[in-house]
């Protein structure tokens, strides 16, 4: 009797996926789900010339776009229609950025501002000056409200939210535009999507 409770046990503990991805280089890890969203994959973003590591992050996507307009996609996640899709499409995501480093105000902040440069300039300095001087272990989260606004947490403070869709979108395209090959940021956060779009 005993050998068959162990034998369940151990059967429904393997059929279980797991609960957190873990981010191989930092240890860092993300739930598998927040809510109605699930985890399309982790990242790790370095800074260019001395490859310090700068944030882990996660990326999630509405399971109603899993299950909907993305699987337009399915089999075939590795072009630039379904990451084009991923950033236009009017469904809830958000990206979460664990720092793993110190960043001062005009680190983070000119650096996206070097990323935004096509979006309205107004909102770029309104959301610039949400992130000050950061610390290793800060947490920022990122999330587009479907058809609503864009709203950002910074170490756990909520930031006034920005309700204009095509500055999200650019937003969202600083990790999902097209980019050299030798970046893999864009294809580890969606490491996952053949999981997810079925």
């Amino acid at each position: 009797m005993r050998l068959f409770t162990l034998f369940v046990l151990l059967s429904v503990a393997l059929a279980t996926p797991p609960r957190v991805v873990t981010e191989p280089k930092t240890g860092l890890t993300f739930a598998t789900t927040v809510g109605d969203m699930s985890l399309m994959g982790v990242g790790l973003r370095t800074e260019t010339f001395l490859r310090f590591k700068v944030y882990a992050l996660g990326f999630y996507v509405a399971d109603s776009a899993l299950s909907g307009s993305l699987t337009a996609h399915r089999g075939n996640v590795d072009t630039s229609a379904f990451y084009r899709d991923l950033v236009v499409g009017d469904f809830d995501k958000q990206v979460v950025l664990k720092l793993v480093r110190d960043l001062s105000a005009d680190q983070i902040q000119g650096t996206f501002r070097s990323h935004l440069t096509a979006a309205n300039p107004a909102l770029v300095e309104q959301f610039v000056s949400y992130f000050g001087p950061t610390k290793a272990g800060q947490e920022c989260i990122l999330r587009w409200v479907a058809g609503k606004r864009l709203e950002t947490t910074v170490g756990g403070a909520t930031k006034a939210p920005i309700a204009d869709k095509a500055f999200a979108d650019e937003v969202f395209a600083i990790w999902l535009r097209d980019r050299p090959a030798t970046d893999l940021i864009r294809r580890q956060m969606v490491s996952r999507a053949s999981l997810l779009i079925k």
